[in-house]
């Protein structure tokens, strides 16, 4: 059975609502995670988005479970490199990082600083280790993956088999945000 959760930026004026449950529950500590959180961070006013090991935690999310309600007009993206599959999201009303879209795929990893206090859903993984010069120094509450694993895969097509094997795209975002890092 799922249940909707609703998401929003700090100043309310972006608000999105997900269908439960999420494909998994990761944080991300990939370099190009690391370097856009770090870019998302210094935005004015924006609020922390990574965690005390340096990742991004996110809720991975298929497409066709994730709407925008409102404020869809304040959604901007940036991606690190003119050729990247990869999108990150910001709500510019108040410089909150809400996704990052692979604008290819069929999933969309929802920021988990978003989730209303008590409904986060617990960390699973964290993925992408291999990027850290020392992982050893990482908790070992979840796997801690130097990369992607097969259970990583099988959930993604797992996810995208249900979906009739269909890749929606998040046309909503129409802006691009410049960013520094």
């Amino acid at each position: 059975m799922s249940n909707v959760i609703r998401i929003q930026c700090r100043c309310g004026e972006v608000e999105m609502e997900v269908e439960n449950p999420p494909i998994m529950s990761t944080e991300c500590l990939c370099n190009s995670c690391r370097t856009a959180a770090g870019a998302m961070e210094a935005l004015p006013g924006a609020p922390r988005l990574r965690e005390a090991t340096g990742g991004t935690r996110t809720e991975m999310y298929r497409k066709d479970r994730v709407r925008c309600l409102k404020g869809a007009a304040n959604l901007r993206e940036f991606r690190l490199t003119e050729t990247t599959k990869t999108r990150r999201v910001v709500a510019v009303c108040c410089n909150t990082p809400m996704f990052l879209d692979f604008t290819d795929g069929h999933w969309v990893d929802l920021y988990g600083p978003l989730w209303p206090e008590g409904t986060l859903p617990p960390l699973q993984m964290r993925t992408m280790t291999g990027d850290l010069d020392d992982p050893s120094a990482l908790p070992n509450d979840v796997p801690n993956l130097k990369g992607h694993s097969a259970g990583f895969f099988v959930r993604l097509i797992g996810a995208w088999a249900a979906m009739g094997f269909r890749r929606p795209k998040i046309d909503y975002v129409r802006g691009v945000l410049d960013v520094r890092y």
